[in-house]
């Protein structure tokens, strides 16, 4: 196979798998009667048995870090909670929006120097993700937002962790068995304060789909994937997702694309895209 045509084909293939962890959370959350902890739950258990069998086949140590398994978890369990209540590309956009500006947020931090058109681009989609959930008709719930907001930031975080993993792979399983662990105990203090049912055939389905295979194996190839990437074609990659999961939303859902979400997204990508793929200035302190 030609060389490009496989980076593209598993690039894509890596997209439309995150890109259907928000279309397969929403349906399983709204068209099913599991709980959003028990989706979460089964959704990482899953994730982790299948990575888990990934790394034995490959005779791989399995890795992983407390904070990356609290920062996974955060992620899963806000994630799931938020779709109760919101759109696939919604939560889409609000969670990739949100990842991208919590990396942007930590290399400030850290002391890297924007361009001017990289801090017009973190305004601009900053200002957009402020209008997508400022209350309308159409803008979601403020605590579904919030949620999904930091389930983002969770992702952020988790991907911040990683950028020194020597083996992703690796490190991924054991945080899905990390963050697996954790969970138990938490869904044990939900389902306390607010009983869940228990969860139905094509709820559990859903769950494993989007754990082990959208998930665990997407993981897998976004990272054979990342080998031949520039850090600038994985940015403009995963600008794709929202798209994606709006037209699944569409498709699998028949979810309206309002005229509101339609402009937010254009600016939040727009923005998200001046800012992480314009050249930084020659003297930014890029953190390590």
């Amino acid at each position: 196979m030609n060389e490009p045509v496989r980076i593209f084909g598993l690039t894509m293939l890596a997209m439309i798998a995150f890109a259907a962890n928000s279309v397969l959370g929403r349906m399983g959350l709204v068209e099913t009667e599991i709980g959003a902890g028990s989706f979460a739950l089964i959704r990482l258990v899953s994730g982790a048995l299948v990575l888990a069998g990934i790394c034995a086949l490959q005779s791989r140590r399995i890795a992983g870090s407390f904070w990356g398994g609290v920062s996974l978890l955060i992620y899963a369990a806000c994630f799931s909670f938020a779709y109760l209540a919101m759109s696939a590309g919604m939560g889409a956009i609000i969670l990739f929006a949100m990842v991208q500006i919590t990396m942007l947020s930590w290399g400030l931090a850290r002391g890297e120097i924007l361009s001017q058109l990289q801090w017009l681009g973190f305004i601009i989609a900053i200002a957009a993700l402020v209008y997508l959930v400022s209350p309308s008709l159409e803008a979601p719930p403020l605590w579904a937002a919030g949620l999904m907001a930091l389930a983002g930031i969770g992702w952020g975080v988790y991907s911040l962790i990683g950028r020194s993993n020597r083996d992703a792979t690796a490190a991924t399983t054991g945080n899905f068995i990390l963050a697996s662990v954790m969970a138990l105990p938490l869904l044990g203090l939900i389902l306390l304060i607010s009983p869940e049912p228990a969860p139905p055939t094509d709820g559990i389905l859903l769950a494993i789909i989007s754990g082990a295979i959208t998930s665990g194996l997407g993981y897998v190839i976004w990272y054979a994937a990342l080998k031949d990437l520039t850090a600038t074609r994985a940015g403009i990659a995963q600008l794709s997702v929202p798209a994606i999961a709006a037209m699944g939303g569409v498709l699998f859902l028949a979810e309206p694309i309002t005229l509101r979400f339609t402009l937010a997204t254009l600016a939040i990508l727009g923005g998200v895209a001046l800012a992480v793929l314009t050249r930084a200035p020659a003297s930014s302190k890029a953190s390590k």
